[in-house]
């Protein structure tokens, strides 16, 4: 659970010196509303500073929306970073949130939100309300008008798209909520935007710095399964969708961000619909919601860790685009090099996966197998031995009866128990798999050998890399990590890939 100081608004001092200079580390962690304009802003607007008298701060955008304001049309409140503190770990507000932006509230009512993480319905919304300012139906309609918004500022998607892809089921109701919250309608903003059209829909995903993107290609591209995937110096490239409609992504830095710290979307292909869902997926795939300082602050007074964080502040958790894809790469990666991980991996693709009515360019030509696909396949015959063959099968078999999930409301211990309890699942698999499909902030694969010998045994005389750590004490001595284990196992495996 992630302490009190972590969660609540920042000293009004710091929120003020951060406001004062436009200070990126801070966008998304609280935001800044102007009484006398009704206006409220990130921490890096770069609109002339208001009067200190004229400012309320606020946890969370829904906070500010239900107390009145409408979103800066400058700095662009639906680009800040989603406050990871919240948004990460086993917290039932971090759950919570996970689930609504998952869609929880689409099609549901509150009661089932409650029911899912464990709580009265009363007791999930006094909760939100005094964590976050705003009760999880705000933060909700929230979510959804920002990513109207956003949608209708960098696309040219007409707006009936948009109103689906932001989840509202009627135009006429997409229409009257925009103009009651921000005083405008959807059409009205989007005259005030110029978009060119192209044959891929961009997008900018912001972060919070310092991220280290090359570090995260870097982890991908030795990884990357060709003919699915593809990863050169700068960018990240999939495909995605079904074989009857399939489409394709690309990742890269946007150079000249004039609004602060982004990657660049390029989708093509994608329905409406799923707009939202790719974006939540990549945003957890490639940490966008991190907060480094939260994580440093955590993991610094650890003597090996300390210069780990130094050399690399930005490194980011390496998740992955499908749980299940995760789940077949964990268990063929067991006692096998990364190389030869990948390299049966992208072979059961090839011979299992569904292959594409047109490549698209890059060498992109199939989509990864379902748990239908392999439930009934021999798999020994693409070089996997017994062992591994009849595990996949058996994951994917525990996967369509619903024995297992990667359901935002599962806790680690009950995440990894559920997986544990498969033949060929142990501890390190099913914490390898909470770590890169669920971006679990705090999974830690203590079994792996990596790791063990990454740690010294004695870290005030033995050298980092020597003396091998049993299981048990790399777990004893991880204890201080807590929240955030798995940066810490980010930090060891790639000092342990950088040295001679």
């Amino acid at each position: 659970m992630a302490s009190p100081d972590t969660t609540a608004l920042p000293d009004p001092h710091v929120c003020e010196q951060a406001r004062l200079s436009r200070d990126a580390r801070f966008d998304g962690l609280f935001f800044t509303a102007v009484t006398s304009t009704g206006i409220y802003c990130r921490p890096v607007c770069p609109a002339p500073a208001p009067k200190p008298k004229n400012i309320v701060y606020y946890r969370h955008a829904a906070a500010a929306e239900a107390a009145g304001f409408r979103p800066c049309l400058r700095c662009r409140p639906e680009l800040a970073p989603g406050d990871g503190t919240w948004r990460r770990g086993d917290e039932v507000v971090a759950r919570a949130l996970k689930l609504i932006d998952q869609g929880a509230l689409a099609d549901a009512p509150l009661a089932s939100l409650a029911e899912k993480v464990g709580l009265g319905e009363r007791q999930l919304r006094r909760l939100f309300s005094d964590r976050l300012g705003a009760t999880p139906v705000e933060v909700h309609g929230t979510r959804r008008l920002l990513f109207a918004k956003q949608l209708l500022t960098e696309t040219t998607l007409p707006i009936t798209q948009v109103a689906l892809a932001a989840g509202f089921g009627s135009l006429t109701r997409f229409n009257a909520t925009f103009r009651d919250e921000y005083r405008m309608a959807p059409r009205d903003l989007r005259k005030r935007t110029t978009t060119a059209t192209a044959e891929a829909m961009t997008l900018r995903l912001g972060y919070r710095p310092p991220y280290d993107f090359a570090a995260m290609l870097d982890f991908l591209r030795g990884r990357a399964l060709p003919g699915v995937e593809a990863v050169d110096a700068d960018s990240y490239t999939r495909v995605i969708g079904t074989a009857d409609a399939p489409g394709w992504l690309r990742v890269s830095a946007w150079d000249g961000a004039a609004d602060g710290h982004a990657l660049k979307l390029q989708l093509h292909g994608a329905e409406p619909a799923r707009l939202l869902g790719i974006v939540n997926r990549l945003r957890r795939m490639f940490d966008l919601d991190a907060d480094p300082q939260a994580i440093a602050t955590a993991l610094a007074g650890d003597a090996r860790l300390r210069p780990l964080l130094k050399k690399r502040p930005g490194l980011r958790l390496p998740s992955g685009w499908d749980g299940f894809e995760i789940a077949v790469r964990a268990v063929i990666g067991q006692q096998v090099s990364v190389a030869a991980a990948r390299t049966l991996t992208a072979r059961l693709a090839q011979h299992h996966g569904t292959p594409l009515p047109l490549p698209f360019d890059g060498g992109l030509t199939h989509l990864f197998p379902m748990p239908e696909a392999l439930v009934d396949t021999d798999l020994t015959r693409i070089g996997l031995t017994r062992a591994r063959a009849d595990t996949i099968r058996g994951m994917s078999r525990a996967l369509l009866e619903g024995r297992v999930d990667f359901r935002a409301e599962r806790t680690l211990e009950d995440f990894t128990a559920r997986w544990v309890a498969l033949p060929g699942i142990g501890p390190w698999t099913a914490n390898y798999m909470a770590l890169r499909a669920l971006g679990h902030p705090d999974a830690f694969p203590a079994d792996d050998l990596v790791l063990q010998k990454a740690v010294p045994a004695k870290p005030a005389s033995a050298k980092a890399g020597g003396e091998r750590m049993t299981a048990r004490a790399l777990t004893a001595r991880a204890e201080a990590w807590r929240p955030w284990r798995a940066y810490a196992v980010i930090h060891l495996w790639r000092d342990s890939m950088e040295k001679p």
